[in-house]
């Protein structure tokens, strides 16, 4: 149950790729009706208080971040969005930030929820230079050498002595936090796999017929996923230091 509720903004934008898909409004595009219902989505988890307005700040920011990634890559050709719509950034349509802002969703409601603890957390500039490494390796990967390979190898690095517990149930439990960024990574390929299926956008293998995301795109999640944890680590702590303040 606890999972349901972390997951409870991005299943709703898989319902709503579902629906779209099979049901159409006469007069608005499908990539516009995302938009309107993810927006609506956020207002309404807002509003219930599902969210805390620093939780949505944070959601906002992997919003714009992710947003500037999709309008670099359509434009060197890593995908594409190939239905028709209005409510598009250089040619991306809006409703996709709202993907990786329920990425965003997922780790703040499940920081709260599993109760996390962090162990050994590396020094805040060190956390800081490997984000940036990270996101920038997305954009200069098509001109020069890929760093992937050597960017994870600096995760397991830095990230060494990192513990990350959690609370299921009557249970307490640790793992590795680089255990965890694997988990995570793994599973939001899997969930890729369904997006593109709903058409959610497409692959230059899939504009053909649907096929399987191809396993290598797990490395790039895997360090998606690094940012998007670093980065509510940081925040909170950011946060916690204010307080003490």
């Amino acid at each position: 149950m606890n999972q349901v509720r972390c997951c409870l903004f991005p299943a709703l934008i898989f319902v709503a790729l579902a629906v779209t898909k099979v049901v159409s409004i006469p007069g608005i595009a499908r990539y516009d009706l995302l938009f309107v219902i993810c927006v609506l989505i956020q207002l309404v988890l807002l509003g219930i208080k599902f969210e805390t307005l620093d939780e949505f700040k944070v959601i906002m920011l992997f919003h714009v971040i992710g947003l500037a990634l999709e309008i670099y890559k359509i434009q060197v050709g890593s995908w594409s969005y190939p239905e028709p719509g209005l409510i598009k950034l250089g040619g991306v349509p809006l409703y996709s930030g709202f993907m990786y802002a329920s990425i965003g969703s997922y780790i703040c409601k499940a920081w709260k929820v599993f109760d996390l603890h962090v162990a050994h957390w590396p020094k805040s500039v060190i956390v800081w230079l490997l984000c940036g490494g990270i996101y920038f390796n997305f954009y200069t990967h098509h001109y020069i050498w890929d760093f992937r390979w050597w960017l994870i190898s600096l995760v397991f690095v830095v990230f060494f002595r990192t513990r990350v517990s959690f609370q299921v149930d009557d249970l307490r439990l640790t793992m590795p936090m680089t255990l965890s960024f694997f988990l995570i990574g793994f599973f939001i390929w899997l969930a890729e796999n369904i997006a593109s299926f709903l058409g959610a956008w497409a692959y230059p293998d899939q504009l053909e017929r649907w096929r399987p995301v191809h396993l290598g795109k797990i490395t790039s999640w895997y360090l998606l996923i690094i940012i998007s944890i670093m980065l509510v680590a940081e925040l909170k702590q950011i946060k916690r230091e204010r307080l003490v303040d």
